[in-house]
């Protein structure tokens, strides 16, 4: 594995448009977070606990390096039978944002059959508020999946998209296109069963296993009145300006995604907060668990404690930018 740097840890001499609002990271990480304990509404197999069980038994707490781990319960065999349910974690910020830029420092996402983790921002009165999905999928996938839901009318364009050896043209703005595939052009959260309008990063160190071994990497989220944008950068390559604290995403090229405001206005979105959970089953993972090619049943899958060693999310820090 290569040495990982998370960002933050020097300071340039350069000036950032963007200030620094909000750092959760180290010991202090889970201070800024509520734990959701309700039933999970994506239907998964599991049960978000509170914060002093989490912690109590493990399921989330700050490593001594300043690394913040939350992960599903890996030590209870579940009686099948009685359709149990294995412990998670789901934090959401104490606050939400306007717009603003969102850095995260993963180390580790989770991956492994049934298993569906995210790291996303969302809105009140879902969908009305929005949602973007940052770090998302499922099962062994080895590409990350970024997704909008809005209420009707939010449109992803497609034709802004470089995938499949289009070629950027010199009339062409690189911070104004993306380079991920799309996946579906409507956001809208109430049709096609709430599928949002995706994008797929065909990067192997964006999602899962790769990720992993690549030593984790910087998902960065810009979210203004031109729309919306993802940045992924592998560990090696994550610039200078974030590394330092003073981010300028003007530098970072062409991103991964792109929303454009002029097919999905900025106003879909607002009061942000953001999300990272595990869930285990549930709408996606539960009806794609075959079809991945995961053994037996997700019954008996999810009951075996040892099959979650993966199921873990280690994060260097998240931190939000807003400008002047």
């Amino acid at each position: 594995m290569p040495s990982v740097t998370p960002v933050g840890t020097s300071r340039q001499n350069s000036t950032s448009a963007y200030n620094l609002v909000d750092s959760y990271e180290g010991s202090t990480f889970f201070d800024g977070w509520d734990f959701f304990e309700y039933a999970d509404p994506t239907h998964g197999m599991i049960r978000y606990v509170s914060a002093d069980e989490a912690k109590s038994s493990n399921l989330a707490y700050v490593r001594d390096d300043g690394v913040a781990v939350m992960t599903v319960d890996t030590t209870t065999t579940l009686a099948v039978s009685d359709s149990e349910q294995r412990n998670s974690v789901r934090i959401t910020t104490k606050k939400s944002y306007g717009q603003g830029l969102f850095i995260f420092d993963i180390l580790k996402a989770p991956h492994g059959c049934s298993t569906w983790p995210a790291a996303w921002l969302v809105g009140p009165d879902w969908p009305s508020g929005g949602e973007i999905d940052v770090v998302e999928g499922v099962h062994e996938n080895v590409y990350n999946q970024m997704t909008v839901h809005a209420s009707a009318g939010c449109q992803l364009d497609a034709t802004k998209s470089l995938a499949g050896g289009v070629t950027l043209r010199a009339d062409q703005n690189p911070l104004e296109m993306f380079t991920g595939t799309v996946l579906e052009t409507d956001c809208d959260a109430t049709i096609n069963s709430n599928a949002g309008c995706g994008i797929m990063d065909y990067d192997t160190t964006s999602y899962g296993a790769g990720l992993n071994d690549a030593g984790g990497g910087v998902y960065a989220t810009l979210w203004d009145n031109v729309g919306v944008r993802i940045w992924f950068f592998k560990r090696e390559d994550v610039p200078a300006d974030i590394t330092g604290s003073t981010p300028d995403p003007t530098t970072w090229g062409t991103p991964r995604a792109y929303w454009a405001a002029s097919s999905c206005a900025s106003s879909f979105f607002n009061n942000l907060s953001i999300v990272f959970d595990i869930v285990l089953g549930g709408d996606w993972a539960g009806a794609t668990y075959s079809a991945a090619g995961c053994p037996g049943t997700i019954q008996d899958y999810v009951a075996n404690p040892s099959n979650f060693a993966n199921a873990n999310w280690a994060v260097n820090s998240v931190r939000v930018y807003q400008t002047s």
